[in-house]
């Protein structure tokens, strides 16, 4: 502490001005014991060298302790000891010793929770990615200077069905390429019904004005026909895009052309045809569509996630004709896009889990498709080991990560009374 300004008479001669870091203190007859707190609070080096921490984080928490301290006691408590500091500060040490991202527990009855990381992946996955990840690898390199996107190519040629395929970094980047490199600047057909936002700032009208083509709409929000297409259709015409309503529906008095009609206008008057299949399902997954009948439709291009249906980490992947794939490939955006080798790593652990085990073998997916009794067991067992105030019961869980809109899995589940503890 130092006096300020001594030479400057105050507005009251009882009254002195004191500094103490960036808190200016007036001092009293009436305010002696603001003061007097304030003065017990310990220095922030001798804080944090009664912490065990290395040295940064100790000096972190001393001086974020000491702040709420000296805040507390300027609302009117007493100066808290330093036994009392020093256990805070050091809870606080180690909270900023931890790893900001972290495993946790998901208990929120949704399996593809956005918040919570999406699908977990295999062990082939984990393996894959630890294997890569300890040292180098052959990222790009095949006895000469090679291509990363070959690591995956194959598997989802032979998963998917199509000519050619490679993987970006997800969903919304596989879109925006496929209509940058095959759209160009011209317009995209889109029906009004397909215009979805799919979370953040995903939105199909969005994506197309970055990838500088002009979004036409066609048809109505409920019903969209062939003809609405064919009608629509002009010089400037270079796409049409198919959105796949993957996490919303529309019920009622509905129409919408499928996929394969779109594909086949769209080769008969020569425009591009882009299928954003959205949840990316391997196989049959409560009437999914899955990726190999999207490429079996015709479309030049079908975009999909893959950390939801398909069960793996995040990537976005294009899988079609291979000129079109290609075009997509060595746009100059791709590179932007692309994987590194710990997303590759997973991936190709993913797929080629899914290859040898079916959906079964991907955890995720394992999940939402379990049995009543299978997982009756499975609470039951866990009822056992929690112990007192646990009860099964039924409620309804969600596959969640904007896939199977309308589906709810209903089974058992642990209700757990936490009692006076509370839920935290």
């Amino acid at each position: 502490m130092r006096k300020l300004d001594q030479a400057r008479p105050l507005a009251s001669a009882i009254h002195t001005t004191w500094v103490t870091g960036s808190i200016a203190i007036e001092t009293g007859e009436a305010e002696t014991d603001l003061g007097s707190e304030l003065r017990r609070l310990p220095a922030v080096e001798r804080l944090a060298a009664r912490l065990t921490a290395p040295h940064h984080l100790a000096v972190a928490a001393a001086r974020a302790e000491l702040e709420l301290a000296r805040a507390a006691i300027l609302a009117g408590a007493a100066a808290p000891a330093e036994e009392e500091l020093s256990d805070a500060a050091a809870a606080r040490a180690r909270e900023l010793a931890r790893p900001s991202l972290r495993p946790l527990i998901n208990a929120t009855g949704v399996v593809l929770h956005t918040n919570l990381g999406r699908a977990p992946l295999p062990a082939a996955a984990l393996e894959n990615l630890v294997a890569v990840a300890r040292g180098y690898s052959n990222l790009e390199y095949d006895r000469e200077r090679g291509s990363r996107h070959q690591h995956v190519a194959a598997l989802l040629r032979e998963l998917s069905g199509a000519e050619e395929a490679i993987a970006v970094n997800n969903n919304a980047a596989a879109t925006l390429l496929a209509l940058a490199a095959l759209a160009g600047e011209g317009e995209v057909l889109v029906s009004r019904g397909q215009l979805v936002e799919i979370g953040g700032s995903f939105r199909i009208p969005d994506i197309l004005a970055q990838s500088g083509a002009r979004l036409v709409e066609v048809g109505t929000t409920n019903r969209t026909r062939l003809a609405d297409y064919e009608d629509a259709i002009g010089e400037r015409t270079s796409a049409i895009l198919h959105v796949h309503q993957s996490n919303f529906r529309i019920a009622g008095f509905t129409e919408q052309p499928e996929t394969a009609e779109l594909a086949a206008l769209a080769r008969e008057r020569g425009l591009a045809m882009i299928d954003d299949l959205g949840s990316g399902a391997l196989e049959p997954v409560y009437g999914e569509p899955t990726l190999s009948a999207a490429v079996a439709a015709g479309s030049d291009v079908v975009c999909c996630s893959a950390d939801k249906l398909l069960g793996g980490p995040q990537a976005g992947i294009l899988a079609g004709r291979r000129e079109a794939v290609e075009r997509c490939r060595h746009h100059p955006l791709a590179r932007a896009m692309r994987l590194d080798k710990l997303q590759l790593a997973a991936l190709e652990g993913t797929l080629r889990a899914y290859r040898e085990g079916g959906g079964g073998a991907l955890p995720a997916l394992a999940m939402i498709m379990t049995g009543e009794e299978e997982l009756t067991a499975r609470a039951e067992r866990m009822a056992a080991a929690i112990g007192a105030g646990v009860a099964v019961e039924r409620d309804s869980s969600a596959p969640g990560g904007g896939s199977l809109p309308g589906v709810e899995l209903d089974g058992p589940v642990c209700a757990v009374d936490p009692g006076e503890a509370g839920a935290e």
